[in-house]
């Protein structure tokens, strides 16, 4: 097969090529200088002597983080949250999608209540209103509270809905006529070929409820129950502060360590987990984003 017909293919081909390649390096340099500082000691990451490589190893700023019994239980609110979180929010964007994905005079109401969706995206009810809502439903310190606040994503929402659109109509049409009702075509005929938009929406979701801090710090009045981030931000933000209180082993540890390695081995802890679930979800998320984005 002859892939370059033309000199100008052969040009936007290599140029292309070239452009994402030093695209991806420049991606890819500062994760190798953060896990290089997190690895080094004070004094050569003080001194600037740390550029790609470990320069004095030791693994204190990792012995730090998960010194005094607090790394592990955030992790597991984190990876709970997501847990819950991500199933919610596919649910409630499916759902949510299906009866938005069909022509108005098949849903009463339709462009009504796609109004509102998109409304909120521009206009929310800011922080003080769902604070007062989260207390009043008794959420405040449970798990909950990071994830019911933002349990419908309208961008992910409209993502599946413009994908659903772009699925045959006589597919739906025959599961009908077989005797299938709303929610068994939904879930038994039309799910298995979401498969492409749920990756997406729900990769996503992973990231955000993953990377959110501020949820945790507003919601959460026991620091026991912080997720991760938030957890990582609290530590980050006092760093220097923890550095002059510690003492006995601790402050054994910290003698060998600066804020700088102690952020870049929190920092690089924090990225572990979504650079272990992207692969596995990679190959759905381009084609469920295009196809969710340009079609309807």
């Amino acid at each position: 097969m002859v892939y370059f017909r033309s000199p100008a293919r052969t040009a936007f081909v290599v140029f292309n090529t070239i452009f994402l390649s030093l695209t991806a390096i420049a991606c890819i340099i500062p994760f190798i200088h953060l896990l290089a500082i997190s690895f080094s000691g004070s004094s050569a990451v003080a001194a600037g002597r740390v550029v790609f490589w470990p320069v004095e190893f030791t693994t204190v700023s990792y012995e730090f983080a998960f010194r005094g019994g607090k790394f592990l239980p955030a992790l597991w609110v984190s990876i709970w949250r997501v847990l819950l979180g991500v199933i919610v929010n596919l649910v409630l964007i499916v759902i949510t999608a299906y009866p938005l994905s069909k022509n108005k005079d098949k849903v009463f109401g339709r462009n009504i209540y796609m109004m509102y969706f998109v409304v909120t995206i521009i206009i929310n009810g800011g922080l003080i209103p769902t604070y007062i809502v989260v207390t009043k439903l008794g959420l405040l310190n449970s798990i909950w509270a990071l994830v019911l606040p933002g349990a419908l994503p309208i961008f992910s929402m409209i993502i599946m809905m413009n994908f659903m659109r772009g699925l045959p109509e006589e597919i739906e049409q025959a599961a009908m006529i077989d005797g299938a009702g709303v929610f068994a075509t939904l879930f038994r005929v039309m799910l298995p070929l979401l498969t492409p938009a749920l990756a997406t929406v729900g990769l996503f979701s992973v990231v955000n409820h993953w990377n959110d801090w501020f949820s945790g710090l507003i919601y959460m009045q026991d620091s026991k129950n912080y997720p991760l981030q938030t957890y990582l931000h609290t530590l980050i933000i006092n760093f220097e502060e923890v550095i002059r209180m510690a003492q006995g082993d601790t402050a054994k540890i910290l003698a060998y360590m600066n804020v700088r390695t102690g952020r870049a081995a929190q920092l690089f802890l924090a990225t572990i987990p979504i650079l272990m679930v992207y692969p596995f979800i990679q190959k759905y998320f381009t084609t469920g984003l295009v196809l969710g984005s340009v079609k309807g």
